[in-house]
């Protein structure tokens, strides 16, 4: 029987690793020697596979019609049904397209979401190495069960969570689930603290995590889902019910469309049969209204717009998993960002050396620097990184010598983070550890241990001297120095120095920079009896180094766009407090350190108190991927729109999390990315900057082609209403729709494109409240439908005094479509002149309206069609008359844009 979810939630409050070795064997009712096959079988009837559980989905029906719970969906449908009562077939086909199409996309979208937890799955090792009943031997990973003990070594990946039992130099790399640019380094012993962060969790070693360096023996505490990585898993798997504001907006659009429609009808049905009109009469001309009112080709063109913005943003480098995320991008307030790989290279680099007693920037290289050779010697030689050979294109994945973009050097260096730093360093200056190790071979060696954290090589160099070459951390190498090289000189090493040496470490330190500091011995023969004692005693100090996962170069003025834009940067990592804040001061996300919250510290304030003091860090330190949530909700209950960036599993929870979240195509993994609503392609902080400028032109589109579509409706809807209520039949439902096809698609996909104003990215993001009516669309709505009527009215009362009734009707019909086409140029700007602008910066729409307008006039001049639309052929002086009222729209709305840039009333707008 699987364990069930009380005893799920026993297990997981267990701190293993506050527990001492006696203790965590006891609570999982194991030993040293491992279980015995008959109760690993047992248990893992208990406590069931391990392996990540499949997301709860909805099957492909269920999917395909959770797509029409839509209001504006809805009025397509009644639109459809109308149209088929009318016998216009073709627009009910049409229409129909639109929303099947519309269902279909949207089941593609879903279906892509749910491919990140089979992307999790797969990062976990397929078989392990474990002692059962005294013997060693492999098995499936997902046969595991907690008290299994497990042997882990260099190259593994660890196939549960582990409490350690053994370790030798043992270090893991936890970037993907803790956030650290660094290897963590892992001990056996009793931790303190309950609510220690994952990364700190030195004696723990986590599922999916890679064992880069020595080996451990560890007992499973957890497996499947009640792992860290598991419980990330479950996080991903719940379902999403969020939408975005715009989906929001045109929702709340979609229900005042549906009442207005509603109550237009019945007014106009009650008056038609109160004053004697057929029943059938005021049914059709009810139902032309309904038409006429409702926006059909909404959904479409907002859906294409968005899709447009989708191949803008691929060009450069944003690539739009979800199609309303580029809309969501144009609002966002919050830009939540992962430290390491995201603001940073990702790649440890020497920043600043110290030797002969002077700190120097380790750009300015060490040639002429008295014990500058030695310290090149020692930070290459006591090495164990190599440097690529220079394989083929086809070896090396097609990049031609396999050359690293991001070392100094641009080769590739295999080893260690610090280590392939520390070589990159000293190629980029000229040094070749190739070289100098055939110059000086390694003869011995005492590697590297995390409890006297040293590491020392014995090399042989000229005149059958050998030299002990020693690195580690600068306070134990100092207290193993007796002489320090000065001048080109050997000296005894005295008080001042270790003061001097250590102020320097402490400079280095508060710069976050991790310091290695290195020493050397020279000795006549090789010493034979290698032990830390004899061999780390009596060096002569030569220098420090510091090293640092630099910010990226233009990362900064990523940041400086964004606070110009109104939206706040906020870094969260896994990595140390002073490393943080000292990048984040680099970056300009803080100007101090009272904009710095640490894990433990968030974990002391309540969710009432965090809500309020969240808008006072900038900075969050040593999180674990609870508190990335946490946060991102702290945000988004102040009513801000979070964007979320991130490359690691951990971060999956955040990305989710947030109103749009950003993964990072290179360096991310495929849970991160699986779960992002947009991906990254050059991992460039940057280009997130790009695709919010995206987003926000996208959105502002969207307003010019709502701000078109509902005052051409309702301009019919207001000619139709008065009309109808003084008595004329001017319009008959066929003219409505060919209308609507013919005006309202073109011209709207073609302001879609529109270009961006120079000033977007000087504005404030718009708030997620705020109306999508507001900045002027609402006004120009109303102002300009009532226009657009009251010129069509005036044309068909004109043509009706001097023509017959079918010459009136034809020049409505012409007027109103014309009008449409005319007062698309209006929309390009509620507060730019279209001599500003320019009447031919936007060639589609150019294309657009002559499109259009020929699809209008065809159905007027061509014989046969004009009697199937119930139109006639008009003369010179109708034609002028319905070109000059529908150019008419766009003097008055010229002078009404005039008089808004003189008021200043409009300097938001747009």
């Amino acid at each position: 029987m699987v364990l069930n979810s009380n005893e799920q939630k026993l297990q997981e409050q267990i701190p293993f690793h506050t527990l001492s070795e006696e203790e965590v064997l006891k609570r999982l009712e194991t030993r040293k020697d491992g279980l015995s096959s008959g109760e690993a079988a047992k248990l893992l009837e208990k406590y069931g596979k391990n392996v990540l559980q499949e997301a709860k989905t909805k099957s492909l029906l269920g999917k395909f019609i959770e797509q029409f719970k839509n209001v504006m969906i809805f009025i397509l449908l009644v639109a459809a049904v109308l149209s088929g009562v009318l016998g216009e077939w073709t627009d009910t086909i049409i229409i129909l397209l639109v929303v099947v199409l519309n269902a279909v996309l949207g089941v593609i979208q879903e279906n892509k979401a749910e491919q990140a937890l089979d992307a999790l799955k797969s990062m976990s090792s397929p078989h392990a190495k474990v002692r059962r009943g005294g013997q060693v031997s492999e098995i499936k990973s997902e046969d595991l069960v907690p008290g299994d003990i497990v042997l882990l070594e260099a190259g593994n990946v660890v196939p549960a969570d582990i409490r350690l039992l053994e370790a030798a130099s043992l270090k893991t790399e936890e970037a993907a689930l803790t956030g650290e640019s660094l290897p963590s380094e892992k001990k056996v012993g009793v931790l303190e603290g309950s609510d220690i962060v994952i990364g700190d969790r030195t004696n723990m070693a986590y599922m999916s995590s890679n064992v880069t360096y020595g080996r451990a023996v560890g007992v499973v505490t957890a497996t499947g889902m009640q792992t860290e990585v598991g419980r990330i898993a479950g996080f991903i798997s719940e379902e999403d019910t969020d939408v975005t504001p715009l989906q929001k907006k045109l929702d709340e659009l979609g229900k005042y469309f549906t009442f207005i429609i509603l109550g237009v009808c019945v007014v106009i049905f009650a008056v038609g049969i109160m004053e004697g009109r057929e029943l059938l009469d005021m049914l059709l001309t009810s139902i032309s209204l309904a038409v006429a009112a409702i926006p059909e080709g909404l959904p479409a063109i907002v859906t294409i717009i968005l899709a447009l913005g989708v191949q803008r943003m691929a060009k450069r480098k944003a690539i739009i998993r979800k199609l309303p995320a580029v809309e969501t991008l144009g609002s966002t307030e919050i830009i939540c960002s992962d430290k390491t790989g995201t603001l940073t290279l990702n790649k440890m680099t020497v920043e600043k050396v110290h030797v002969n007693g002077t700190t120097k920037e380790a750009a300015e290289g060490l040639e002429g620097t008295p014990g500058g050779e030695l310290l090149l010697q020692a930070m290459t030689l006591c090495n164990d990184s190599s440097i690529d050979e220079g394989k083929s294109p086809k070896e090396s994945g097609g990049n031609e010598g396999a050359k690293d973009p991001h070392t100094k050097s641009g080769k590739a260096i295999i080893g260690d983070p610090t280590e392939t730093a520390l070589v990159d360093y000293a190629l980029s200056i000229g040094t070749d550890k190739r070289d100098l190790e055939k110059k000086f071979p390694r003869k011995n060696e005492l590697p590297f241990d995390s409890d006297r954290k040293l590491m020392t090589t014995i090399h042989e160099v000229e005149n059958g001297r050998y030299r002990v070459l020693t690195k580690g951390a600068p306070d134990v190498l100092l207290s193993k120095c007796s002489h320090i090289y000065v001048d080109g000189e050997i000296v005894p090493f005295k008080e001042e120095h270790s003061r001097q040496i250590m102020e320097s470490n402490t400079k280095l330190a508060n710069d976050a920079l991790r310091v290695l500091a290195f020493a050397f011995r020279d000795e006549p023969q090789l010493p034979t009896n290698i032990s830390p004692d004899t061999t780390e005693k009596e060096l002569v100090f030569i220098g420090l180094v510091g090293m640092i996962d630099p910010p990226r170069e233009e990362v900064r003025d990523a940041v400086a766009i964004c606070r110009k834009a109104g939206i706040r940067p906020v870094m969260i990592t896994g990595d140390h407090r002073d490393t943080a804040a000292a990048i984040a001061k680099r970056l300009g996300i803080i100007e101090d350190e009272t904009g710095v919250l640490t894990g433990s510290e968030l974990d002391k304030i309540s969710e009432e108190e965090f809500a309020e003091k969240v808008t006072d860090y900038s900075v969050y330190a040593r999180v674990s991927p609870e508190h990335k949530v946490r946060i991102v909700k702290a945000w988004r209950k102040k009513g801000k729109i979070v964007a979320m960036t991130g490359d690691g599993v951990n971060d999956a929870p955040a990305l989710k999390s947030s109103d749009i979240g950003v993964g990072m195509g290179i360096t991310g993994t495929d849970v991160a990315k699986g779960v992002s609503d947009m991906v990254l392609a050059d991992d460039n902080f940057t280009t997130i900057v790009v695709a919010v400028e995206e987003g926000r032109k996208v959105y502002s589109n969207i307003r010019k082609a709502i701000q078109f579509l509902l005052s051409a409706n309702l301009g019919e809807v207001l000619t139709l209403f008065i009309a109808t209520m003084i008595g004329w039949r001017i319009l008959e439902p066929i003219h409505i729709l060919w209308i609507n096809l013919v005006t309202d698609t073109l011209p709207a996909l073609a302001l879609g494109l529109e270009k961006a104003g120079d000033d977007l990215m000087s504005k404030k993001p718009r708030k997620a409240s705020s109306s999508i009516f507001a900045g002027g669309v609402g006004i120009g709505i109303i102002y300009q439908g009532i226009l657009e009527a009251a010129l069509t009215l005036f044309v068909y009362q004109w043509a009706h005094t001097h023509y017959n009734e079918g010459i009136a009707v034809t020049m409505a019909f012409a007027t109103l479509g014309l009008l449409q086409i005319s007062h698309a140029f209006n929309v390009r700007s509620n507060t730019k002149s279209l001599f500003q602008i320019g009447w031919f910066s936007n060639r589609y729409m150019l294309w657009a309206s002559l499109i259009s307008t020929l699809m209008l006039v065809l159905v007027i001049i061509i014989p046969g069609l004009n009697d199937w639309f119930g139109v006639s052929h008009l003369s010179g002086l109708q034609w002028g008359i319905v070109v000059a009222a529908a150019l008419a729209i766009i003097v008055i709305v010229e002078f009404v844009k005039l008089f808004v840039r003189l008021s200043g009333k409009g300097k938001n707008w747009d």
